[in-house]
């Protein structure tokens, strides 16, 4: 069996390095003529870093990145509204690492060529298309001659052009949130391993957490942060990739200063920002179609929030590996991870819209008003915001019980 996978991020590296412990042959076809360490940060969770583990990468990840200790949630006061500790601190098998998103990829990539072989990932091959008849897959690229294979993944994002062929009216979904990244060299905030989640979607919210430690060798954290600003429907979307400009979401921010961090001050440092929309696509029942499918972003494109993206993809490529190890028809396998993986993908899409995981910080602002506190226990105990946080793990797949029985 030899299979072609489209795009050559999380999911159809990670896809590549499975197939090759099982003894099925694979190349990875990817649009960019050249691989580079893009982007800004990213959470691997634990049931994330157990996919990464069984592919052996577990301790190069965490060399590369932070191993976070604690997660907290801040009213945009400043005031602590709920901790709680994270990773093989909360008692998980595997750790909870933020790391810089091209420090991932490379680390995927370079394992992928050291394991498969130089060729196994072919770059400036842009996929515009796919034919399949009885025996076989062709893939079209622009400009490059054709690949025929037993089988195809489509890994090639939320703007895959394999499920636009399958789903020819595909759109994103945008309900007037956008959101700007950025990554600032600073020292260390509070013990320089905590998550932090500050504000609400309503008000005004930022994430930060580190991702490189000692980034300059004068002790500063390289500090990723995601500022989230919902407005009406109609205000205009994000594009992707798109350096930001200060003066669309600052203004916000400006007063943010607390006695353990100046967020203004952290935002105006940044070494970088870019822009991005908060979209997803709406949950689709099928993904495979014949000897093709859909797999990571381009079977399920969720919102970047909740660090569940590369989690699910990395799933995904784990339990489509262990398909194709078990069928002898490449048809069959595709049906059967599809069976798999399409209903527990779609729960997060949902609940990501529905009941994110900083659905903590909305809900005490909703009880409290948007003003600071003073007794939070005259709201909501902390035994209830626990059980708000356990229930997103829980249909997220992080569970603390569903990481152990899955390692």
């Amino acid at each position: 069996m030899t299979l072609a996978i489209i795009g050559g991020g999380v999911c159809g590296l990670s896809l590549a390095l499975h197939l090759k412990k099982r003894g099925i042959a694979a190349r990875v076809y990817e649009r960019v003529a050249e691989i580079k360490p893009l982007g800004v940060g990213i959470t691997l969770l634990p049931h994330a870093m157990s996919e990464f583990s069984a592919l052996g990468l577990g301790e190069e990840l965490l060399a590369a990145g932070i191993e976070n200790r604690e997660s907290r949630f801040y009213n945009r006061f400043g005031q602590l509204i709920y901790r709680e500790e994270r990773g093989k601190f909360a008692g998980y098998a595997f750790p909870e690492v933020g790391i810089h998103r091209g420090n991932l990829h490379l680390i995927l990539y370079n394992a992928v060529r050291r394991e498969l072989g130089p060729d196994a990932v072919v770059t400036g091959h842009e996929c515009t298309g796919v034919d399949q008849d009885e025996s076989g897959v062709t893939v079209h690229f622009k400009g490059r001659d054709d690949v025929r294979a037993d089988a195809v993944i489509a890994c090639d994002g939320i703007s895959s052009a394999v499920r636009k062929q399958f789903y020819p009216d595909d759109k994103v979904v945008f309900t007037g949130i956008n959101t700007w990244r950025g990554v600032t060299r600073r020292k260390p905030i509070l013990d320089g391993r905590t998550y932090m989640r500050v504000g609400s979607i309503n008000t005004g919210k930022i994430v930060i957490y580190p991702i490189v430690d000692n980034v300059d060798g004068q002790g500063n954290q390289l500090i990723n942060w995601m500022a989230e600003i919902k407005r009406d429907d109609t205000h205009a979307q994000n594009d992707w990739n798109k350096p930001g400009n200060l003066a669309d979401f600052f203004p916000i921010y400006e007063s943010w200063r607390f006695d353990w961090l100046d967020v203004a001050d952290m935002i105006r440092s940044a070494d970088q920002i870019l822009e991005y929309p908060m979209v997803d696509k709406d949950p689709i029942a099928q993904w495979t179609f014949g000897r093709v499918t859909l797999a990571g972003d381009a079977a399920h494109p969720m919102y970047p929030r909740g660090s569940n993206g590369g989690a699910q993809a990395a799933i995904d490529a784990r339990t489509l590996a262990d398909c194709l190890a078990k069928a002898g028809d490449p048809r069959e396998a595709l049906k059967a991870y599809e069976a798999a993986r399409a209903e527990p993908a779609a729960r997060v899409v949902r609940t990501n819209r529905s009941q994110p995981p900083d659905f903590i910080n909305i809900k005490v602002e909703e009880l409290v008003g948007d003003r600071p506190f003073d007794n939070l226990d005259d709201y909501i105990s902390q035994d209830e915001l626990k059980a708000l946080s356990d229930s997103y793990k829980r249909v997220a797949g992080f569970a603390l019980a569903d990481v152990g029985r899955q390692a």
